[in-house]
């Protein structure tokens, strides 16, 4: 391997670091939490962050699960010039979330799929949540229920909305097809909505 190589291998163990901080911040996740998840111990993680453990791939499998990423992302795998996103879709009661961005922090983009609903509940109002944040949609096909507070708003294809997202709130598909529609939140809002862990009824 010449020093060139050597140098750039550095630089790529360096910023790992950093970028397990900026992660895990932007999630809203703490050390302890971390170490919940994925069994690392906290001094194990904090000296990673800091750049004083080397990364290793036995530390960063359980990261990338955790977070729910590609390994390349914690290790800064060299840019290609190919700016494409490859979605992997994830399914949260029946609803279909498509990631349309990457995750180091900042807005997250989604396109969300809602399966046609059974006849006798398609007028059921959805049920509502609230959280911190702010949340951006627009309408793709189909019609959308938004439950605003007090509010019942139908959004048909090319319309958008907009709102605080601690105003209980909630979706539902008021069409006889699939509904689809794409929404900008950060990353509370995304925990929220993709990765609240279910148990299984």
């Amino acid at each position: 391997m010449s020093d060139d190589d050597l140098d750039d291998f550095s630089e790529v163990l360096a910023a790992v670091g950093p970028r397990l901080r900026v992660l895990r911040k932007s999630r809203g996740i703490t050390l302890a939490q971390l170490g919940e998840r994925t069994g690392i111990s906290l001094s194990t993680l904090s000296r990673l962050e800091s750049g004083r453990r080397e990364p290793t791939l036995k530390l960063l499998l359980p990261l990338a699960k955790a977070y729910g990423v590609p390994l390349d992302e914690l290790v800064g795998a060299p840019q290609t010039g190919d700016p494409r996103v490859h979605p992997r879709p994830v399914t949260r009661h029946g609803k279909t979330w498509v990631p349309l961005t990457r995750h180091l922090g900042g807005l997250h983009a989604y396109k969300q799929i809602l399966p046609v609903a059974d006849a006798g509940r398609r007028d059921e109002r959805p049920e509502q949540s609230a959280h911190e944040g702010y949340e951006w949609l627009y309408v793709l096909s189909g019609r959308l229920r938004l439950a605003l507070g007090e509010h019942d708003l139908l959004l048909s294809a090319g319309e958008a909305a907009e709102f605080d997202t601690r105003t209980p709130h909630g979706f539902g598909n008021a069409a006889e097809q699939p509904t689809e529609f794409l929404v900008l939140f950060g990353a509370q809002g995304e925990r929220m909505h993709v990765r609240v862990r279910t148990t299984a009824g």
